[in-house]
């Protein structure tokens, strides 16, 4: 991890920067302010998207942690927000190891937040683009902190919608080299909802503030999100609304999915 200068970018807006901002955080800029003011605009649920999709986060790492899994990459990290991941992983076994891997120059900045590590666990943060994997698993940072002869869980939340290119390929290629037992766990922007009640025009709105200020996004039904798991062995309830997603006890009405409008699925590497 670098320790010189870091070029911020503060005037182009960040999907990190602006998730961040959704969550009540404070790191963020004028272009990333501007930008999120005006998705809550056009898409007032955004607020209540990002902070369920914390919620999935750790209730996924959780599952996780009970299938024995001790060792992740987390992609598309975001800003450090308490819990993070390894914190979550780490309450329940200590010795997890987490890489974290993000693009964000501000994640860099704050990225030492992310490695207050257990003295049982170990992490460490890995400034890369998801949409190179190969350059990931080459990484020394995670070479010294993963053994990929162990399962291993990769984690993509609310992230492969803003990587352009074949994203499935990208997927492939992050999976093909792990031990049989490492899972994927992801959640993914959608307009597909089974009950019609979605909001299409505030969606494709709330899709157009990112895309006029040059961040790509994509989103994908319920099949295409289900191809990223093709070859795997998908955990019940497979592709869901991410706050039905094996709910800890806690119901949520069918309305919910309109303002969620993010898919989650975990799968298992066989």
């Amino acid at each position: 991890m670098s320790d010189g200068p870091i070029d911020l970018h503060t005037d182009v807006p960040h999907p990190a920067r602006m998730y961040d901002y959704f969550l009540g955080g404070k790191d963020s800029y004028d272009a990333d302010r501007v930008a999120a003011e005006q998705a809550l605009r056009d898409f007032p649920h955004v607020q209540l998207t990002a902070r369920t999709n914390r919620e999935f986060m750790r209730h996924a790492t959780r599952f996780l942690v009970g299938q024995g899994i001790r060792q992740y990459l987390d992609i598309g990290t975001g800003i450090p927000t308490e819990p993070n991941l390894h914190q979550v992983a780490q309450e329940q076994a200590p010795e997890s190891r987490v890489v974290y891997v993000d693009n964000d120059p501000l994640v860099l900045a704050h990225a030492r937040a992310l490695l207050v590590s257990t003295p049982e666990g170990r992490t460490t943060y890995l400034q890369a683009d998801a949409a190179d994997p190969a350059t990931i698993l080459a990484a020394p940072e995670l070479q010294a902190t993963l053994d990929l002869s162990k399962p291993v869980a990769v984690s993509l939340m609310a992230v492969v919608h803003f990587v352009p290119g074949d994203v499935y390929e990208m997927v492939r290629t992050l999976m093909a080299p792990l031990a049989p037992g490492s899972y994927l766990a992801m959640s993914h922007v959608t307009t597909d909802f089974d009950d019609g009640d979605a909001d299409p025009e505030g969606m494709a709105r709330l899709l157009q503030v990112y895309i006029d200020r040059g961040i790509p996004v994509r989103p994908r039904t319920r099949a295409e999100v289900a191809r990223f798991f093709d070859g795997l062995e998908l955990v019940d309830p497979g592709v869901e609304v991410i706050h039905r997603w094996r709910p800890e006890g806690i119901e949520r009405p069918k309305s919910y999915d309109k303002r969620v409008s993010l898919y989650g699925a975990v799968g298992k590497k066989v």
